[in-house]
C-alpha cells in the first residue's frame, strides 16, 4: 500500500489561494521532483478544472513556459490523474480517472493499487480526507508572506488535533520553507 501524502503551497497566516505564493522555478522544480516520485495525483473537482485549464496547452506548447514550468507539464500529461467529484463525471484530459461512491473506500482503494504513493494537492478534499483518517504525510511549502485573508487551510475545521511528527524541514533560496511531517500514532 501506497502512502497518501498531501502537498500544497500556503502563507504564514494558513491562506492557500495559489496567487499568494511564490511561483517560480524552485518551487516548481520541488513539486515536479514531489510529483516524480508519487504514483498518481489526487484532486477534487475544482483543482482539476484549475489545473486542466492551463497545464495541458503548457505540456503541448501551446503557452510559452520557462523550462521548469514546461517539464512539470510534460511530467504530469503522463502521470496518472484521479479526481474526487459529485457533480462532474466526464474527465478528457489525458490519464485522467474518476473517482465516484464511496469516498473512504475509493481513495483506500486507490493507495492499495498506487505502491509508489499518491500525492493530494487539493486543500478541500484533503480536509474530507483527514476526517476519514486517510492522509499519512504531509509536504508542504511555507511562503514568506502573510496574505490577510483566505481561503485558509482546514477552513472548515477537523472534529480533533492531529499529531504530526517533523521528517525534515528544507529551506529554500527564495524564502520558502518546504516542511515534512507523518502522522503521529
Amino acid at each position: 500500500m501506497g502512502l497518501l501524502t498531501f502537498s500544497l503551497n500556503l502563507t504564514l497566516d494558513g491562506c492557500v489561494d495559489h496567487q499568494e505564493g511564490i511561483a517560480d522555478g524552485e518551487t516548481h522544480a520541488y513539486f515536479t521532483r514531489l510529483m516524480g516520485e508519487s504514483g498518481a495525483m489526487l484532486w477534487g473537482r475544482v483543482t482539476y478544472e484549475l489545473m486542466e485549464s492551463y497545464w495541458p496547452a503548457v505540456a503541448r506548447g501551446d503557452e510559452e513556459a520557462p523550462p521548469a514550468l514546461r517539464e512539470w507539464a510534460t511530467k504530469l500529461e503522463a502521470k496518472p490523474k484521479y479526481v474526487v467529484s459529485s457533480t462532474r463525471k466526464d474527465f478528457p484530459w489525458a490519464n485522467t480517472h474518476h473517482i465516484a461512491g464511496d469516498l473512504r473506500e475509493g481513495v483506500q482503494n486507490l493507495k492499495d493499487a498506487t505502491p509508489a504513493g499518491v500525492l493530494l494537492g487539493s486543500g478541500k478534499l484533503a480536509t474530507e480526507l483527514d476526517r476519514l483518517d486517510l492522509i499519512d504525510e504531509y509536504k508542504l511549502l511555507i511562503h514568506p508572506r502573510i496574505a490577510g485573508h483566505g481561503p485558509t487551510l482546514y477552513q472548515s475545521g477537523l472534529p480533533s488535533t492531529r499529531q504530526l511528527d517533523l521528517l525534515s524541514a528544507e529551506p529554500l533560496h527564495n524564502g520558502v520553507v518546504a516542511m515534512h511531517y507523518r502522522r503521529a500514532h
